[in-house]
């Protein structure tokens, strides 16, 4: 069972339910939104349920990152060489500095 077809529960029939049952219905995959006069305010789900959830987000990022690159890439590649020198250094200092590990 999804988030989207959680049972909607007012905080006070939750109470009586009791933390254990909510719980174990989250564990058994049926999740909770509890609301306050009629408005969702939370949801209980299970633990895998979150973890789940957490790498979707993350997956989601990372496609979000790889979309506006490719919408944004001019083709124009620079070199480490361009790049360092951009910033007004030589390899060759950069060979010469102390390591900083």
């Amino acid at each position: 069972m999804s988030i989207a077809d959680a049972e909607p529960v007012p905080i006070s029939q939750a109470s009586r339910r009791g933390v254990s049952r909510l719980v174990a219905d989250a564990e058994n995959g049926h999740p909770t939104i509890l609301r306050r006069h009629a408005e969702p305010v939370a949801a209980l789900i299970s633990y895998q349920e979150l973890l789940r959830l957490q790498a979707l987000e993350r997956d989601l990022v990372d496609v979000a990152l790889v979309l506006a690159r490719t919408a944004t890439d001019s083709g124009n590649r620079t070199s480490l060489g361009t790049a360092i020198e951009a910033f007004g250094y030589t390899p060759a200092q950069l060979d010469a500095m102390d390591d900083p590990r």
